[in-house]
């Protein structure tokens, strides 16, 4: 699939929402990107999550790791196309831990995969909990990249498609300058504000 088709997937399915959002990060923004109107609908998600296993397939990696919640489905679907288990990391008092008695083996080849990348901090406290165990990250996969490229890590790096969608601070923000009334969406909560 090209970029050009996923970002119609979001189109089509109408996760690409616009006005006034509070995003995961705290930053507000004018475009959303629902990613669990995708991730609902096993044909589309599964297609997404077959391209990443594609840019995968030849890295010798045993164990796909994805942050709570969207990353759950995605890493459970790339894993299930790689022959390989999965496994998630959950949020913790400091950054992200393993439950459920999972673990990884130093040296263990593991890809990180997530849905939408905004800032980078579910995927930094991923690398952390997974370097905390010295397995080696092969790579790191996205389902949407919404930095424009701009977050990097320090491992290689792909996303199914990038685009630059803006973000401000809230004291930065032109729409609440505006008093347009904000929408809390995301993992963590989702209402009016």
């Amino acid at each position: 699939m090209t970029s050009e088709e996923i970002l119609q997937l979001f189109k089509d399915s109408n996760a690409l929402l616009t006005g006034h959002f509070k995003l995961t990060s705290g930053r507000h923004s004018d475009v959303y990107y629902e990613k669990f109107t995708l991730l609902k609908q096993p044909t589309i998600c599964t297609k997404l999550c077959e391209q990443i296993a594609v840019s995968l397939a030849n890295l010798g990696i045993t164990t796909v790791v994805g942050p709570t919640t969207g990353g759950i489905i995605l890493a459970y679907d790339v894993a299930r196309y790689l022959g390989v288990e999965s496994i998630y990391a959950e949020p913790g008092e400091s950054g992200r831990i393993f439950k459920r008695g999972f673990s990884l083996a130093e040296g263990q080849k593991v890809a990180i995969v997530d849905d939408v990348l905004t800032t980078g901090r579910s995927i930094v406290e991923v690398i952390e909990l997974v370097e905390s165990y010295k397995a080696d990250i092969v790579g790191i996969r996205l389902m949407l990249d919404r930095s424009g490229g701009g977050v990097q890590f320090k491992y290689p790096t792909e996303s199914l498609t990038t685009v630059s969608a803006s973000s401000w601070e809230e004291r930065d923000c032109p729409l609440c300058a505006k008093g347009e009334e904000i929408t809390q969406r995301g993992s963590r909560q989702f209402r009016k504000v």
